[in-house]
């Protein structure tokens, strides 16, 4: 765990520290956000925040490759370098979109070359743990479902990319969760994948924790796609080297109620992007509806809906957090123990978050 720990530190630190050059860089080159209606921002925030996260991720890697534990795993260190060299090209592509605005499809190129990087080093779903039950993947499916994982990932981040802080604080919660169960699975259990998907969500966490000081609100500087699509990329790359990479039927848990082998690795990842993913059905679904093509923006999202709702800029942020937080750690703590004050826990939390985002429209009426 302290190897974590000085890995989450120095992520975090150089994230911070290299936040303020690129937020100069950022007005040099004028990679700046302007004001557009759907926007919630007043004035012109720079950009250029994925590229500190992206040295932050440099950082992080090379001294986890020189620690006693971390180092000593050579299948950690190649995925580790697969990812780093894809989450290089989609931080690319995201710069590039911040300065020139790239159509969507040159976005979505982008996304599967990271994909294809990554699939070539074989980070990739091998199969699909369901319960009582395992389906593997022949080499086509298991490509089609990678690159597919990895683009809902990044673009359901995208999208909910639109409040102070918001995305930043979700891919904090949502990774934190997550390393918690790939510890367990690497400490534990002695799974040398899950410390692959340890590492990953551990310096994501970091990351965000470091750009966080730039970007809660009132933001002095944004992610931009850059920082949207790599943490997107992240999400996703700790998935699949996780719940897609390891046979549940090597789990085992004293004392479960629930066979965690079974159904935590099944659930986990939706309940950690439950709220971005749902964002992006429903943006689908509602521009499908009316007739306009998916990548249309709109003003529409969920951030958007708590603003309407009558919440603040910073509560609207805060209670998206605590939605995260409850999905994501509900699902570890029913998947390890079926104990009835698990379940009451879980069930007290969806019912607090559920009463503050109602609260407002309660008072109005």
């Amino acid at each position: 765990m302290r190897e974590y720990l000085l890995i989450l530190l120095i992520a975090a630190g150089f994230t911070y520290l290299l936040a303020g050059l690129c937020r100069r860089l950022a007005f040099r080159y004028n990679a700046v956000a302007i004001v557009r209606d759907r926007d919630v921002h007043t004035r012109p925030i720079p950009y250029f925040g994925g590229i500190a996260m992206l040295c932050g991720l440099a950082a992080a890697l090379l001294v986890a490759g020189q620690l006693p534990w971390l180092g000593r795993f050579d299948l950690v260190a190649h995925d580790s370098r697969a990812v780093f060299i894809a989450g290089l090209v989609i931080c690319a592509v995201g710069v590039l979109d911040d300065m020139y605005e790239l159509n969507a499809l040159a976005k979505i190129a982008g996304q599967m070359l990271a994909a294809g990087i990554v699939v070539l080093n074989g980070v990739k779903v091998y199969w699909i743990p369901l319960p009582n039950t395992i389906i593997t993947l022949d080499d086509a499916m298991s490509i089609l479902l990678t690159m597919a994982l990895i683009f809902l990932c990044v673009n359901s981040i995208n999208l909910i990319d639109g409040l102070d802080g918001l995305a930043a604080g979700v891919v904090a919660i949502g990774a934190s969760s997550f390393f918690v169960y790939a510890y367990w699975l690497s400490y534990e259990q002695e799974l040398v994948r899950a410390t692959t998907a340890s590492l990953i969500t551990v310096v994501t966490v970091g990351m965000c924790l470091g750009f966080l000081p730039y970007n809660v609100h009132p933001a002095r500087m944004f992610m931009g796609d850059s920082g949207s699509m790599l943490l997107g990329f992240l999400m996703a790359t700790s998935m699949i080297s996780l719940t897609g990479q390891i046979d549940p039927s090597q789990v085992t848990v004293q004392g479960s109620g629930l066979a965690v082998n079974a159904y935590l690795p099944l659930f986990l990842p939706l309940a950690v992007m439950a709220l971005p993913l749902g964002d992006l059905l429903l943006a689908y679904v509602r521009r499908t509806m009316a007739g306009r093509l998916w990548f249309q923006a709109d003003k529409q999202h969920l951030h958007h809906r708590m603003l309407d709702l009558g919440h603040s800029h910073g509560r609207a942020v805060l209670l998206l957090w605590l939605w995260t937080a409850v999905l994501a750690f509900g699902a570890i703590l029913i998947g390890l123990t079926t104990a009835p004050w698990a379940i009451a826990a879980l069930l007290a939390g969806l019912a607090l978050a559920a009463w503050l985002t109602w609260k407002p429209v309660r008072r109005a009426a």
